[in-house]
């Protein structure tokens, strides 16, 4: 958590005022809380005698993992820290809760098979996959803006910005990377939900959800590909889709399949 908190602090630095000395610290730094966070992830999950996540807590330690590795990916290809100015801080707080509050969860039988474990790991792939794009699109949207004022302080002031056009592919690869993460994360857990639930799976509101999820997830990434949305569009229409998944997430409270801690 020490480096996250020192990554997400260095990143500040080298995106906001360009100092390319900070980007050569932010960068190690949060290829080392990296990995120590998959060691303290693997060893948490060795504590609690079971081999996947299974506590919202858990579930927020694999989610800060796979944003801090969209991040890295973003920079190796891109080499821009941009994303890290939102993604690092947000990976900072996702692991606060779970530093504090070790796992109390039972495990169920369902979570015995390792299939459960691709369904989650695929599932919040697409997550961190839209939180990127999410980002992107407002990175797109604060350079368009610089671009058309013509502002002159714009180049020595304010978070350093790729082109309109490396904003935009960031924004819909990450789509493009996240759909069939979310199709075959779902396909998954209904194929298993209705082996040990039942036809019943199909009625409960999380399922339901989720569903709804991923249509909408497909119409953003039709809408962008063949209507060319960008800007200010591009952000009411992301942010639509992750409230969406923040939704589904929320349901969780309300599911009789998806609750997996003893009672």
């Amino acid at each position: 958590m020490f480096l996250y908190g020192a990554s997400a602090l260095a990143v500040l630095p080298a995106a906001l005022y360009d100092r390319p000395r900070w980007r050569h610290i932010a960068i190690p730094t949060t290829v080392a809380a990296l990995l120590f966070h998959f060691v303290s992830l693997a060893e948490m999950l060795r504590d609690a005698h079971h081999s996947l996540p299974v506590d919202a807590h858990e579930t927020q330690t694999l989610l800060a993992l796979l944003l801090t590795a969209g991040f890295l990916a973003v920079y190796a290809r891109y080499k821009t820290v941009a994303p890290g100015v939102f993604l690092l801080p947000v990976t900072f707080l996702l692991c606060l809760g779970p530093a504090f509050r070790p796992s109390k969860e039972l495990l169920a039988p369902l979570l015995q098979t390792g299939w459960i474990f691709l369904h989650i790991a695929l599932l919040l792939a697409a997550y961190a996959a839209l939180l990127v794009s999410l980002i992107a699109s407002l990175l797109y949207l604060i350079q368009e803006r610089r671009l058309k004022t013509k502002f002159k302080a714009a180049k020595s002031s304010g978070i350093t910005l790729p082109p309109l056009d490396t904003i935009d592919q960031i924004a819909l690869k990450s789509l493009l990377f996240g759909l069939p993460c979310m199709t075959a994360g779902l396909l998954i857990g209904s194929l298993l939900a209705e082996q040990t639930v039942g036809p019943s799976y199909f009625l409960d509101p999380k399922v339901l959800l989720s569903f709804a999820m991923w249509l909408a997830y497909v119409g953003m990434i039709f809408i962008r590909r063949h209507s060319g949305l960008r800007g200010r569009r591009a952000v009411y229409l992301s942010s639509f889709v992750f409230f969406v998944v923040v939704t589904v997430w929320a349901a969780n409270l309300f599911s009789s399949v998806h609750r997996f801690g003893a009672p």
